[in-house]
């Protein structure tokens, strides 16, 4: 298993005080919405239930053992969500070896400029850290990265605020000071919940919700992070 390490911060040229940028992985860096759907459609027929694009979509950024009790009853057993947990997540990271993987619009170029304007960059996502390392890994932006906080290192999954304070703590950075990029209403929820300032990308999050939305990060403003910042009280 590849794993990355938490890199010393060299201090920001725009503030004496650090600033911090934590992004969701799936559907906000990444978009693996498509190897995901395919992963759980095949992991779920075996055990006889069809999953809609609809029920998917909603869920999608939750934990493993919240869903697949919302999905097949109360009455699963943990025996029973750790096995389909586990066999589906095994079955996402062989996709990833033979699906194309694709960033989206935007990041790259995002990750670069942030990281070179100085600012502390973390992945905050409730995925297991397996997949986090492997998605890292084949997209090339390990660089760009000071921390990593995944579903392992948290006892509540968003919209609760814990994925979110655990990655600023590891980037030493101040939740005043730290603006989240998410793609989910769970992970703009838990983002307002833990003191933060939240950009919304794509069409699933309520108008109103985040600080700010923006349908692809490709279009942002160059100056959105820093007036975002500055705009908090």
């Amino acid at each position: 298993m590849t794993s990355y390490r938490i890199t010393k911060f060299q201090g920001s040229p725009l503030t004496n005080s650090p600033s911090a940028v934590l992004w969701d992985l799936d559907g906000t860096l990444i978009d693996t919405a498509p190897i995901h759907w395919q992963a759980w459609k095949e992991i779920l027929v075996h055990e006889n239930y069809a999953l809609s694009r609809e029920v998917f979509a909603s869920c999608f950024g939750m934990r493993n053992d919240t869903i697949i009790p919302m999905w097949l009853g109360p009455q699963v057993s943990a025996a029973d969500i750790t096995r389909i947990a586990d066999a589906k997540e095994t079955r996402f990271r062989e996709l990833l070896e033979v699906l194309p993987l694709q960033l989206m619009p935007g990041v790259l170029d995002w990750l670069a400029r942030l990281h070179q304007q100085g600012w502390r960059q973390a992945i905050a996502t409730m995925a297991p850290r397996p997949n986090l390392d492997q998605m890292v890994r084949q997209a090339g932006i390990a660089k760009y990265l000071d921390a990593f906080a995944t579903a392992e290192d948290v006892a509540r999954g968003k919209p609760e605020p814990d994925i979110f304070l655990t990655a600023a703590a590891r980037l030493g950075v101040p939740p005043s000071r730290c603006i989240v990029v998410e793609d989910a209403p769970a992970g703009v929820e838990a983002a307002r919940r833990a003191g933060m300032r939240s950009i919304s990308v794509g069409p699933a999050v309520p108008p109103g919700s985040a600080d700010l939305a923006i349908s692809s990060l490709d279009r942002l403003p160059e100056d959105a992070f820093h007036r975002l910042l500055d705009s908090h009280p």
